[in-house]
């Protein structure tokens, strides 16, 4: 399966101090006509599903990714988006770049390997006192294997494949604390393998949306850029 996906990049003056949660409400507030960009009906009631554009502040950079018809909502409020007013900071944005491609997606039968280039929220309350309640962390291991396996099977659903072959993962993570919406959170950076093709730039997990779980290939020319190094 082939993805349709548009990476729009947004080049500041300088470098962005705020998360991917602020960019997200900026966008959703300005373009309050697309449910797309804010994942909300009415003003209200929440979709819940694997969100379509995604929010992600990496090396200081405003990021946004569009996915199938989210790609095409992105590209019509694109050239609208000249400044950025994220909290008490504002930013002009002096370039604009997009990336439009049909990306690769789906099952293969050789391993990949990836690594998370910000914190994956893995837990939720429930599997969070599983994971604390476990007795070593090959068992933590084992059932972060799993959840990560569910997050690739939810990211499937909401973009309508069908996985028809069992999924392996393997992991090297390491635990972090986060903040999500003020509150302190587990998250875990680090590596994975799966049998399963994952674009760049897409994310994985509890709040995909607002810049958590970003996947990129190990191999990636993206990890080779000046704003990846770092990370």
């Amino acid at each position: 399966m082939r993805v349709r996906t548009l990476v729009l990049t947004l080049e500041t003056a300088k470098p962005i101090r705020e998360d991917g949660s602020k960019l997200r409400g900026f966008i959703a507030n300005k373009f309050k006509e697309y449910p797309l960009l804010h994942h909300h009906v009415d003003g209200r009631s929440y979709i819940y599903t694997y969100p379509k554009v995604q929010y992600k502040v990496i090396g200081g950079t405003a990021i946004i990714l569009g996915i199938a018809e989210g790609a095409d909502v992105l590209r019509r409020v694109a050239d609208e988006i000249t400044h950025l007013k994220l909290g008490r900071s504002e930013y002009v944005v002096e370039r604009l770049q997009m990336i439009r491609m049909d990306a690769d997606f789906g099952v293969c039968r050789a391993p990949r390997r990836y690594k998370f280039l910000t914190p994956w929220l893995a837990l939720n309350q429930k599997n969070y006192e599983r994971f604390r309640r476990a007795d070593s962390w090959k068992e933590r291991k084992s059932l972060l294997n799993a959840i990560l396996i569910g997050n690739i099977l939810s990211m499937c659903k909401g973009l309508n494949f069908v996985v028809t072959r069992r999924l392996r993962a393997r992991s090297l993570l390491q635990m972090e604390t986060v903040s999500y919406k003020n509150m302190p959170r587990v998250g875990f950076k680090g590596e994975f393998e799966v049998n399963f093709i994952i674009p760049d730039l897409f994310g994985i997990g509890k709040a995909a949306s607002q810049g958590f779980g970003v996947v990129m290939a190990s191999n990636s020319d993206f990890t080779r850029s000046k704003r990846f190094q770092k990370l």
